[in-house]
């Protein structure tokens, strides 16, 4: 089903953040609704994978490393900058670790995922310390940034069960199979609503 027909507005525009691998970034360019919404894809790390998997399938991409920068103030300026010459309706955050600044978030509407069950563990971390607390069951938030870290309006939620004898890898390969369908299905949502 079309997101949008003749009659109604042009569909949305995803600028899509990503420093890493880009697995995140994968399940959106392999979502046959998503893929074409996403005008750019934007980085932090010039050289990550999620930048090769971009150009791989003919998105455009941009990077604006930090260490070009004098200061986060002037970084946030330019990734700012950077962002708005694709005209986003949506910023989109897979994987993406870099915190960003007011500047940046109250010029865009930006969605997150995390994993884990907020507010319960936020931060960069989230799966590590999940299992340091001992907890039985963690999970996937979906989520619109703000200006804390990983404190933004709860869009969606997924539960995840730690299971006995669980490392850090184990849990967090279980933690992604649920954060990519649930991340896409919430941007697919957003995307059909008026942004």
């Amino acid at each position: 089903m079309a997101m949008t027909s003749s009659s109604e507005a042009p569909p949305a525009r995803l600028v899509v953040l990503a420093s890493g691998a880009g697995s995140t970034l994968q399940a959106i360019l392999d979502d046959p609704l998503l893929a074409p919404l996403v005008v750019a894809v934007g980085t932090d790390v010039p050289d990550c994978v999620a930048m090769s998997r971009a150009a791989r399938v003919g998105v455009p991409t941009f990077a604006v490393p930090l260490a070009e920068h004098p200061d986060r103030g002037a970084w946030n300026d330019a990734i700012g900058a950077a962002i708005a010459g694709w005209r986003p309706d949506l910023v989109v955050l897979a994987g993406f670790m870099r915190v960003l600044g007011q500047q940046v978030v109250r010029r865009f509407r930006i969605v997150n995922t995390h994993p884990a069950l907020l507010p319960a563990f936020p931060g960069a971390h989230a799966v590590r310390d999940a299992l340091a607390y001992g907890v039985k069951i963690t999970g996937v938030t979906v989520h619109w940034v703000d200006e804390g870290v990983d404190t933004g309006p709860i869009l969606a939620q997924a539960a995840v069960a730690v299971a006995d004898g669980d490392d850090e890898p184990a849990l967090r390969a279980r933690v992604q199979a649920v954060e990519k369908p649930l991340f896409v299905q919430t941007i697919r949502r957003l995307c059909g609503e008026t942004l």
